[in-house]
């Protein structure tokens, strides 16, 4: 008699899928649900413009449309378009990048995973400063590196201090042995908008070539800058990787197209990973690009609509009873700490949305330990869909 099998299905699934939400996308979903039901929502939940691309960048996309097969093209990215993100650091920076040493992405978040892949093993460690970008933590932990927090404050204007860096890599103490890999920051920072000011980013890309480990610079919101001049980590280091986007600042979120300058040492490692993963970026958001660094003029004019918003905001938030903020220096953000109003940021954006339709993001997206008492409001939108939000707000029973 044959011995009987029990089989279970379907079978157990892979753990790197017990990540944490990105709760902003959870938000965003539960305010497209409202409107649907005929609410009016005030978007100030997601990071991105309202604008659309520069108008250089569509008319090169409908170009593409009418006369071009839009096949593959190299893994590293269009040639031209390397070159011309090499004359933008030339243009905004004033310094020389060879374009070999740019490689075009599938937006900043192919970016950081081919970063993460190219640079660190399974169970080596990478430093973030917290409050941060979530999927920074997300992504390390799916690919088997330990995110290593840095727990930074409103004092130090949200930025992890070159003494964070010797401390975690001390001869002393429990984690001697387990030194850091890499340090990931971004500034102009998501959630708060705070930047490394004087010498701050040189103080730490210099501190990350002491202690011998990687510093990937997240840049993405550079040119969204307001009274504190944006400089690019590769002012300071020939080691550092940058990663920028043409999300933000080219208004260009939905084209999903990025960049990396990576040292010339790895741009081969990064070509094989490139070819593996996603053979090339995409070949239509390339040429619009191209088309985008000639809408500067355009761009200027979406950024001054940005600054008109966070001045509003800045002042007229106080007015209705929040106080504790820090001023942002960049992006297009604004993080608030709403403890005197609830210790519980999820429930309380949940009802801000529910009961006035201002859609808002808790802290908890950015900082799973202190986050609860924080929001972050996004001032991507129109000038009058801000005035509207505070007006709302200023009613609002739940402050």
């Amino acid at each position: 008699m044959k011995e009987q099998h029990t089989k279970t299905f379907p079978p157990a699934v892979s753990r790197r899928g017990e990540i944490d939400p990105f709760i902003v996308m959870d938000i965003m979903s539960a305010a497209a649900e409202l409107e649907v039901k005929g609410c009016s929502i005030i978007h100030m939940e997601v990071g991105q413009p309202g604008t659309p691309a520069p108008r250089k960048a569509r008319e090169n996309a409908q170009r593409m449309l009418e006369c071009d097969a839009l096949g593959y093209t190299l893994a590293l990215g269009l040639p031209e378009l390397r070159e011309r993100i090499a004359v933008h650091y030339e243009t905004f920076y004033n310094i020389s990048v060879a374009p070999e040493r740019i490689v075009v992405t599938s937006g900043s978040s192919a970016g950081f995973v081919l970063s993460f892949l190219a640079l660190f093993d399974a169970g080596e460690r990478v430093a973030l400063p917290s409050p941060g970008y979530p999927c920074y933590r997300h992504i390390l932990s799916t690919v088997g590196i330990e995110p290593v927090i840095i727990e930074t404050s409103d004092s130090q204007r949200w930025m992890p201090q070159v003494q964070d860096l010797d401390d975690l890599n001390s001869n002393e103490g429990p984690l001697r042995n387990e030194k850091l890999k890499g340090l990931l920051l971004a500034s102009p920072a998501n959630p708060t908008g705070t930047m490394l000011v004087d010498d701050g980013l040189q103080n730490i890309a210099e501190a990350c070539d002491r202690h011998g480990i990687w510093f990937i610079s997240d840049e993405i919101y550079h040119g969204l800058n307001y009274d504190v001049p944006a400089r690019t980590a590769l002012q300071y280091s020939e080691n550092a990787v940058v990663i920028n986007s043409f999300s933000k600042y080219f208004s260009m979120t939905g084209w999903r197209i990025g960049w990396m300058v990576v040292p010339s040492h790895l741009v081969r490692t990064i070509e094989r990973l490139a070819q593996n993963f996603y053979i090339c970026p995409t070949t239509i958001s390339q040429y619009a690009a191209l088309g985008a660094f000639d809408g500067i003029e355009e761009l200027e004019e979406y950024k001054a609509v940005y600054a008109e918003n966070r001045h509003l905001l800045l002042n007229e938030l106080p007015t209705i009873g929040f106080t504790k903020i820090l001023p942002a220096d960049g992006a297009f953000y604004i993080y608030i700490d709403v403890s005197d109003y609830t210790d519980n940021s999820a429930d309380y954006v949940n009802r801000m949305l529910r009961e006035v339709g201002v859609a808002t993001t808790p802290g908890l997206d950015f900082d799973s330990s202190r986050g609860h008492h924080f929001v972050r409001l996004s001032y991507a939108g129109t000038t009058p869909d801000m005035v509207e939000a505070v007006k709302r707000l200023r009613s609002w029973n739940g402050k």
